[in-house]
């Protein structure tokens, strides 16, 4: 990311498929999901989020680990850049999330508290909020950011555990969760895979996109106040 910054290629296939899921995801013929039916298309907006989520906080962990080996500020920068678009498209999840229970499940909000994969999600983000907490609290700027590396490096595995591994174990609405069918069964359809890959993508270099405009924001910010960045 840090050296693609000033690259305009990928900016431009983002605004593509971004402008392309919005406007054949709600064109395009879907097949008739039992329950689901045309609520399906929340498909290419609610998933998507998840997906980008995590591939953004994947990405992060990456820096962390970079930081922990060279000591480089910019990699502290880019971890928490890309963090905070990560827990943005998650919440982005829970709401879509939301709405789209309210037509399935039959309710806005009590579906919450009674599916594994929801409350694993759930902790997993308020272990990010922890992260951002535990930043502002520190006020020594090398302390600050070693110890947010090696918080991060053990919030991405607390995160997979909570909504991969233990909603496998118990009952959950998910798919794949609880003996329930995997995801793929709502992706067969070539209608729907048109979309949702092209979706996952352009949610992903959106995320990209608008964390490496935080992370020089940061930059501008240890400049100004004569904090070297190597």
């Amino acid at each position: 990311m840090l050296k693609q910054l000033h690259t305009k290629w990928w900016k431009v296939l983002c605004v593509l498929l971004l402008g392309y899921t919005f406007i054949y995801g709600l064109l395009v013929e879907i097949p008739n999901v039992a329950l689901l039916h045309e609520t399906v298309r929340n498909l290419f907006f609610h998933v998507p989020c998840w997906f980008a989520m995590l591939l953004l906080m994947l990405t992060s962990l990456v820096y962390s680990i970079k930081y922990l080996r060279t000591g480089k500020t910019k990699y502290d920068l880019a971890a928490v850049a890309l963090l905070r678009m990560a827990v943005t498209f998650g919440i982005l999840g829970y709401l879509t999330g939301m709405l789209w229970g309210n037509y399935i499940w039959g309710n806005l909000v009590s579906w919450i508290t009674n599916d594994t994969k929801i409350l694993g999600t759930a902790i997993g983000l308020l272990i990010y909020f922890a992260y951002f907490i535990l930043r502002g609290s520190i006020e020594d700027e090398e302390k600050r950011a070693r110890v947010s590396a090696v918080y991060s490096i053990f919030a991405f595995i607390l995160l997979n555990v909570a909504i991969n591994v233990v909603p496998r174990l118990t009952d959950s609405l998910h798919p794949g969760s609880g003996g329930n069918a995997t995801f793929t069964v709502y992706e067969l359809d070539n209608h729907l895979r048109m979309v949702f890959y092209p979706a996952v993508i352009g949610y992903f270099l959106l995320g990209l996109w608008i964390s490496s405009i935080i992370y020089r924001m940061g930059r501008l910010n240890y400049l100004n106040n004569n904090i070297p960045i190597e």
